[in-house]
């Protein structure tokens, strides 16, 4: 049997496992009372069990673990230990609030931890200072950190996470393997991207289990990861999978700097995303289509263009990120929702 057929077997074995183990949290999240319960501010208007998410995270470390293992990566198995300890505080915020503090110190923490894992020295010319070196690993962790957060803000309605995931994860597996094929980087993201499927078929609208903070935190982490590792191997890449993440983080980031501008308290919940005024107008399966095919339609060409050095990594950002901010003050990002 060839690898091909081989990493198509595994991939699909990692799906249906996550699937499995997203019907069993279902059930353990009913049992314990584990749910989301309709209130002004949410985006859906049935009660619904929360943690399916932790399917992504179960199927995702072990898959990973064993690739880390097998690749004799440590950068690897310091990242999923990283990644783990994000999870593992978004499973104890789903079962009893976590303030905001403590999680923001945790996310950091390991963000800090799995950075200086990865090797800085790579992110700094050669020669640098160790100043530069210290404004790189500070820049790095506060990208993760971010996206880690921006993923959880953008998980509010039905599949949009599991569709961006999928979609993104496609496209950075791809062309990981076109530009480094001897890496082995494209297996990360592929991994992430078929634990993912196997979630979203509970996630689908109408959602039968959300993903809950345990798997959208995960999520954040892990493409960050997926980025900076990109980034040491092949700056390309970096800026590729910056691009094809451009949906969530021009939404989030937008909408944070119009609340921030407004004096909002930016950790109070709110439903004042593009996506939330979008889906309140159209429903949830519209605006998570419309996702996907932003994705690939646009952002992927776009990486495309970037990693066949049609245009630079700069430019092809700025092309990709134009019309998301337009369509973000289109529909309404961070502007006062009504209820």
């Amino acid at each position: 049997m060839t690898a091909i057929p081989v990493s198509f077997a595994l991939m699909a074995a990692i799906g249906v496992c996550s699937w499995a183990l997203t019907g069993w949290l279902r059930q353990y999240a009913i049992k314990h009372d584990i749910v989301d319960v309709p209130n002004p501010r949410s985006s859906h208007r049935v009660t619904t069990p929360r943690g399916g998410g932790g399917a992504i995270v179960l199927a995702t470390t072990a898959a990973l673990a064993w690739w880390s293992w097998v690749t004799g990566s440590a950068a690897l198995g310091v990242a999923l230990s990283s990644g783990l300890a994000v999870a593992v505080i978004g499973f104890v915020d789903d079962h009893r609030a976590v303030p905001a503090l403590p999680r923001l110190i945790g996310h950091s923490l390991a963000a800090s931890v799995a950075v200086v894992g990865l090797g800085l020295d790579g992110f700094v010319v050669n020669g640098g200072t160790t100043l530069l070196w210290i404004a790189g690993a500070v820049i790095a962790v506060v990208f993760v950190v971010w996206l880690t957060n921006l993923t959880n803000f953008m998980d509010g309605i039905d599949g949009i996470a599991g569709v961006q995931t999928i979609t993104v994860c496609a496209a950075g597996a791809t062309l990981s393997y076109l530009i480094a094929p001897e890496t082995g980087l494209w297996f990360e993201p592929a991994v992430l991207g078929a634990a993912t499927v196997g979630f979203l078929i509970w996630n689908w609208p109408p959602a039968r289990v959300f993903m809950g903070d345990v798997g959208s935190v995960y999520l954040g982490f892990m493409i960050a990861m997926f980025t900076l590792r990109a980034t040491l191997v092949a700056p390309v890449l970096g800026w590729c999978w910056l691009i094809l993440s451009g949906v969530f983080i021009v939404d989030a980031t937008f909408t944070l700097a119009r609340r921030t501008a407004r004096g909002d308290r930016l950790f109070e919940a709110h439903r004042s995303h593009a996506y939330q005024h979008l889906a309140r107008a159209w429903g949830h399966r519209p605006v998570t289509l419309l996702v996907a095919a932003v994705t690939v339609c646009w952002l992927t060409p776009v990486a495309v263009m970037v990693a066949l050095d049609y245009v630079s990594g700069a430019t092809g950002l700025v092309l990709a990120y134009v019309p998301l901010t337009a369509g973000a003050i289109r529909f309404g990002a961070g502007a006062v929702s009504q209820p």
